[in-house]
């Protein structure tokens, strides 16, 4: 039994900072190991057990696709709690974690503030199904402080409800069908989105889901990312006819790709010329780009934006805004329907009120700018010695290393990457105690709760594994 020292409050163990507590295996190589190996090198292997049972009762044993980590060569980790930077799993195994539930936790884990948000509304109730004081709250804070091109905004429960029904809103504002959205990009599961899209459907190699109907097929549109001209000739070949262009204005889901110089602008100017509604989907890059988002980054102002993840400070939440005109055209007071019980849910914008306050802080970007330059700063020179195997973007608390050379500019790039190769980085990684996302096709996310001790560490452990797995 462990000693007093060696309990935790929160874990029956308590391991090491940042190391994953595993047997070793000298004879083996780290990072290039089966599945079997790199799993019996773990303490205990309760998430195995528990994605055997999982798997009985639920698709794949996941409800979320990428977590399955079929793409890196392991079966799952199921977390128990999380502090900080930090996760620990179900057998108190501890990691740095750069993947911060996908993006909302920019302050870290458990942060206590939030923590005691949702704990002071949930003294009062769950949910009403009716009106709260927690929505006008969270409605001016994104307005008035944050995006200027909201002018109104609709909250709903996930980045995919909200463009979801952006897009339905572009479609009932301009009496048009079709929709242009861009290959590679990822704007959640609905069925106009499936097509050519990123994220999981590009982690598991489709570009397409079954059960997208033919209608939903030809009224979608699929142009090249960072490619204004390949967006001239498809506007051109269906002139009249396209509501919207939706995009990540910086594309997350296919690893971090940022805008090519004048593209965002070319854009703008050209749906302006068409009539058609240009949507930004800044559920990744928005609060994480600047205050503003990539708008504001970039100095565009788009008609609608889709908001999530951030503004639910890690609890289910999403939002759809702009212009009030187009607003305006929803129930009940147009003729767009949309409408959800749980939308606006209390405990949700509780943590995300008391995140956006903390955002809102004057100096808050300009520390988080500095957080990803010194994480950046720190893994610059393990990548430097392999620029003809590897490349990396990054802006602000985004960031992708990439498993091919050149660069990463476009969807076509970053499908040239040696998946294999970052399967077997990953591995070698997180048997060191290093969480990365569990495909070559995500971002990492930093928090503020990431120090120098964990990029220090991170970077140790990159340099062994990048030693094992290039050479």
């Amino acid at each position: 039994l462990p000693s007093e020292a060696d309990k935790c409050c929160l874990c029956p163990r308590k391991p090491s900072p940042g190391v994953l507590q595993s047997v070793h295996y000298p004879h083996l190589p780290l990072g290039l190991a089966s599945e079997t190996s790199i799993d019996s090198m773990r303490r205990v292997d309760s998430s195995a057990a528990l994605f055997e049972r999982a798997s009985q009762y639920i698709p794949g044993g996941v409800n979320s696709p990428v977590r399955a980590f079929r793409s890196v060569g392991l079966t799952p980790l199921y977390i128990d709690h999380g502090k900080g930077a930090h996760v620990f799993d179900v057998d108190g195994n501890e990691y740095i974690d750069y993947i911060s539930s996908w993006g909302p936790l920019l302050l870290g884990h458990a942060y206590p503030p939030i923590q005691e948000a949702i704990r002071l509304e949930l003294e009062k109730g769950t949910s009403y199904g009716a009106c709260n004081a927690r929505e006008v709250e969270m409605a001016e804070l994104i307005c008035t402080k944050f995006f200027p091109s909201v002018e109104r905004v609709r909250m709903v429960n996930s980045g995919t409800e909200a463009t979801m029904s952006a897009v339905r809103l572009a479609r009932g504002f301009t009496g048009r069908d079709k929709i242009i959205k861009f290959e590679g990009c990822y704007h959640g599961h609905a069925d106009t989105f499936l097509i050519s899209a990123g994220s999981g459907l590009a982690t598991f190699g489709q570009t397409s889901s079954a059960g997208v109907t033919k209608h939903i097929i030809e009224d979608t549109l699929v142009a090249t990312y960072n490619d204004i001209e390949s967006v001239r000739r498809t506007l051109e070949a269906h002139r009249g006819k396209v509501a919207a262009i939706i995009l990540e204005p910086i594309m997350g889901n296919m690893g971090l790709i940022p805008p090519a110089p004048g593209f965002l602008e070319e854009l703008r100017r050209v749906t302006e010329e068409e009539g058609v509604l240009l949507i930004f989907d800044e559920v990744i890059s928005g609060f994480r780009a600047a205050r503003g988002g990539a708008q504001e980054l970039y100095g565009i102002r788009p008609d609608l934006t889709c908001l999530g993840k951030i503004i639910g400070g890690g609890l289910p939440v999403g939002a759809f805004g702009g212009r009030a005109d187009i607003m305006d055209r929803l129930a009940p007071l147009g003729d767009v329907y949309q409408a959800g019980t749980l939308s606006g849910n209390p405990l949700a914008l509780a943590a995300g009120i008391t995140m956006l306050q903390t955002l809102a802080e004057p100096d808050f970007y300009t520390r988080l700018e500095e957080k990803g330059q010194a994480f950046e700063a720190t893994i610059r020179p393990i990548l430097d010695r392999y620029t003809d195997r590897l490349s990396y973007n990054r802006v602000g608390s985004l960031s992708t290393i990439f498993f091919t050379p050149g660069g990463v500019h476009s969807n076509a790039d970053a499908k040239r990457s040696d998946t294999e190769a970052y399967a077997r980085y990953f591995r070698g990684m997180i048997e060191r105690g290093i969480y990365l996302p569990p495909s070559q096709f995500e971002c990492i996310f930093l928090s503020m709760a990431h120090s120098r001790e964990d990029f220090d560490r991170t970077a140790t452990a990159m340099d062994e594994v990048l030693r094992e797995v290039l050479g």
